[in-house]
């Protein structure tokens, strides 16, 4: 009963110039309310759609001296649409109507292409009950055609998203401050459009663009469609408004359908590119989630294994019933182990988190020895010739673990890269030199293929993943952020064997010196 006092309220108020007092009229919305009903409800919405059918050609239009004729002729329409709403159904699933491009394109076909057909065969069998004169068939299956079109291309997404959970999301939309500002802007195109439009041929319409892409460029679909809405609402009351005669009317709904076509296109665009973005996000998060596993599996190793040597010397000495400083030490290393564990596991999940660093001071070949040692057994494994060049006795101001979490990554991504060398053609070496501006160059070379222009274009941008021959992935996309975060630079040369390269800031011996004195003063308070 709801949707019978909507499609009848709907119909009434859109019941304007009807051609020879039938249901032809410049636009039609009810259908577009008719066809999500259909839609939703399957063949449980049949009969309520014909009720509704009846019920606008006795209270809308009157009865003819014949009722029988408007009972058929009603009986027809309603077959028609309800065909076209099984057609909408069928081929486009609820779930994902008006969701992209592709089925946008679709659902404008389909009632195009099907609102045409019902318009032929309506009017047809109205023809043959006399009750559509000869000589006005072709003006009237225009009309009834371009009313019934742009009627449910308009409206069919306002009231889809209404009946449905995103109903939330488009009254959220209409009460945004946002949404008063184009509804102003439609508001003054349409006064400026309609209001000095006549007599400029109309060619002051195209001012109506402007919001709804204002709309749908912000706000996606959603404001494309309440937009939309809004200005064929709009033009509709400008025509009675303003006392326009037939002439005019067709143009100017077929420039209203091709407004809302636009404003739809830029909207669903955008939706596409907003999920994009969310799903793109999301598996950056993964890929932190995995960079972090792979950074606490290797810094804990260390701390882990010292944790249970220490463990298991206590469990000794308390079998020989060591009560002493033997016992005491053990137990305090275990201690020591622990939290340097937790501080791994806490710098890593800061940083991967928020960002956030412990800088201290490091010495570059305390840093890059600790790093490199352990592949040296892995190499070695692997016939690999793994080399550490002299490293100036330089300091750097960062978060020793973040450094040694990207140092790793490329000892990895060399590793993989020369792995499908042949064994005396693998080689990787790292090695760093001082240059101008007080900075540090870390170079690692492998023997690998390299990166190509294109390849070095796309080093760094997620899911531009290279050939497992050079060991890309998204850890890269991690280390830069890193490096950017320590003020530095990361980057891939294009060369016939792996080139990479970082460049951090040196710590000059005044930042030294004050760090020194706050490190003193730390003492002090802690003593204190």
């Amino acid at each position: 009963m709801v949707f019978v006092l909507l499609y009848l309220a709907l119909d009434g108020v859109s019941f304007i110039h009807p051609l020879h007092g039938l249901n032809i009229t410049p636009w039609n919305p009810a259908p577009a309310l008719g066809m999500v009903f259909l839609v939703r409800y399957k063949k449980a919405a049949w009969g309520p759609l014909v009720l509704a059918l009846l019920s606008s050609e006795a209270l809308v239009r009157g009865l003819p001296a014949l009722w029988w004729t408007s009972l058929v002729a009603v009986l027809i329409l309603a077959a028609g649409y309800i065909a076209l709403g099984s057609a909408l159904e069928r081929h486009l699933p609820p779930t994902q109507l008006l969701d992209d491009k592709r089925t946008l394109f679709s659902w404008l076909v389909l009632v195009a292409v099907g609102t045409l057909m019902v318009s032929y065969i309506y009017l047809f069998v109205l023809r043959l009950l006399g009750l559509l004169p000869n000589a006005g068939w072709w003006q009237a299956m225009g009309r009834f055609w371009m009313g019934d079109c742009v009627g449910i291309a308009v409206m069919m997404p306002l009231f889809w998203w209404l009946s449905c959970e995103r109903g939330r999301l488009l009254l959220r939309r209409a009460l945004n401050l946002e949404s008063l500002g184009y509804a102003a802007l439609a508001a003054m195109s349409l006064w400026v459009a309609f209001g000095f439009g006549e007599q400029h041929g109309f060619k002051l319409f195209f001012l109506l663009f402007m919001p709804i892409i204002w709309a749908a460029t912000r706000q996606g679909m959603a404001g494309a469609i309440l937009c939309a809405a809004l200005l064929q609402v709009g033009v509709i009351a400008a025509i009675r408004l303003f006392h326009y005669q037939d002439a005019p009317l067709a143009e100017l709904q077929i420039l209203a359908l091709a407004m809302a076509m636009v404003g739809f296109i830029v909207g669903v665009v955008v939706d596409e590119q907003n999920r994009t973005n969310e799903k793109l996000r999301q598996s950056l998060h993964l890929a932190a989630a995995g960079e972090m596993a792979g950074a606490l599996a290797h810094e804990l190793n260390q701390p882990l294994t010292a944790l249970n040597a220490y463990a298991g010397a206590c469990a000794q000495l308390v079998a020989r019933g060591e009560t002493g400083e033997q016992l005491q030490a053990a137990i305090h290393c275990v201690q020591r182990e622990s939290m340097r564990a937790t501080d791994v596991v806490r710098r890593l999940r800061d940083f991967f988190r928020t960002g956030e660093t412990q800088i201290e001071s490091i010495l570059l070949p305390q840093l890059l020895g600790h790093v490199v040692q352990p592949f040296f057994e892995k190499a070695e494994q692997h016939g690999i010739r793994l080399k550490l060049h002299p490293t100036p006795e330089v300091y750097l101001l960062a978060d020793k673990l973040q450094l040694e979490v990207v140092l790793r990554n490329l000892l990895s991504n060399a590793f993989d890269a020369v792995l499908s060398s042949p064994r005396h053609q693998r080689r990787i070496s790292v090695s760093a030199w001082e240059e101008a501006d007080e900075q540090i160059c870390i170079c690692v070379e492998d023997s690998g293929l390299g990166l190509t222009s294109e390849k070095a274009i796309n080093l760094f941008e997620p899911f531009q993943t290279a050939d497992s021959s050079n060991g890309l992935g998204l850890g890269m996309v991690i280390s830069r952020a890193i490096i950017e975060t320590h003020g530095g630079e990361l980057w891939g040369e294009v060369a016939s064997h792996g080139v990479f390269k970082l460049v951090l800031p040196i710590e000059t011996a005044e930042a030294r010196e004050a760090q020194a004195k706050r490190a003193e003063s730390q003492k002090v308070l802690s003593a204190d």
